[in-house]
């Protein structure tokens, strides 16, 4: 149902059936390496090339999620995921392997809560009993295609940002308990005219600061409603001007913790990582594996994680366009009353 202007209310509360999470030797050895279900000890993952590695971690998770949910990848209805790849060509081609009716979409490092709200949207109008719904990305293919050539080596400012190596994946069912998605907002296009690709903070932290007061405007809330309230990956810099922002808009950010994805899963002291993390795997990794797990153990109730995407490519970059930025929230929370 259709909420405010730009927000979805599920009435029918999907459940999150099962999720999984796969990550490259770099992120396990992060902080949150003990919430990951698998860490692989070399970034080509058995493969011969980045981009099939990467496409190895997505159908990896996929399939473990599908495993956890004790379903077969034949009773999933639809996937829906993307990717950082020219024609998110990671995620088709894990589609090609699972074999599941699929929906691929790009929203850049947004792609994890976008595919995660259709696949809501689908699941809560009874058009699907299960949907999975995944996002991936790898360090050094993004860096191949988005910035110079790996073995360049180049030397990268403050504001850059270190792309995730990893895929999540979750299965949204109609039926059952635990934790269920129960809104989301549907992030606009907010470009303020940056053009640096290796200051991706800056360029989204503007998206993300609107479509979280777009979620409580719309839905009527007070910060306050959630435990936590989590960014994709605006990082150090994007993070410090979205409280900057909230600040000057006297959004009341302070009535619930806020966090972002980008700063939890490396180490700062020991991991040289500029501002933080970005990438899709970035909010996916960290909202399938970290905060789900916080969440059952009892510690969170409700969470809003708030992905985050600049949407430049190669092509616009070389063109002299400015980055156009977009942020997707999705509302997770904890058990409800049965149907």
């Amino acid at each position: 149902m259709l909420k405010g202007h730009q927000s979805w209310i599920f009435e029918k509360k999907p459940v999150i059936r099962a999720a999984a999470t796969v990550v490259g030797p770099f992120e396990g050895q992060g902080p949150l390496s003990n919430d990951f279900d698998i860490v692989h000890g070399d970034l080509m993952a058995g493969q011969d090339s980045w981009e099939k590695a990467e496409r190895t971690l997505m159908e990896e998770a996929g399939k473990l999620a599908i495993e956890n949910a004790g379903l077969t990848k034949e009773q999933v209805n639809f996937y829906i995921g993307g990717d950082l790849m020219n024609q998110i060509i990671s995620t088709s081609f894990a589609a090609r392997t699972l074999t599941i009716p699929y929906i691929g979409v790009f929203g850049a490092c947004s792609t994890s809560m976008e595919s995660l709200a259709l696949a809501a949207m689908i699941v809560n109008s009874g058009s699907a009993q299960f949907a999975l719904a995944g996002a991936c990305s790898h360090n050094a293919s993004a860096e191949k295609q988005f910035r110079y050539p790996t073995e360049y080596g180049s030397q990268k400012p403050p504001t850059a940002q270190f792309t995730v190596t990893g895929a999540g994946a979750c299965v949204l069912s109609q039926e059952g308990q635990g934790l269920h998605v129960t809104s989301a907002t549907i992030g606009r296009i907010v470009d303020m005219g940056i053009k640096d690709p290796f200051n991706m903070g800056a360029a989204m932290a503007p998206a993300a600061v609107d479509t979280i007061e777009a979620h409580f405007r719309d839905m009527q809330l007070e910060p306050g409603y959630y435990d936590l309230i989590v960014t994709g990956d605006l990082s150090k810099i994007g993070y410090a001007i979205a409280n900057d922002l909230f600040n000057k808009h006297k959004f009341p950010i302070e009535q619930t913790q806020y966090q972002d994805c980008g700063m939890l899963i490396y180490d700062y002291q020991k991991q040289q990582v500029q501002a933080g993390a970005s990438g899709c795997a970035c909010s996916a990794v960290v909202t399938y594996g970290h905060l789900l797990k916080r969440m059952r153990k009892g510690e969170l109730r409700r969470i809003l994680v708030v992905a985050t995407g600049a949407l430049l490519s190669p092509i616009s970059y070389q063109q002299g366009e400015s980055i156009p930025c977009i942020a997707h929230a999705v509302s997770i929370e904890g058990e409800v009353e049965p149907k």
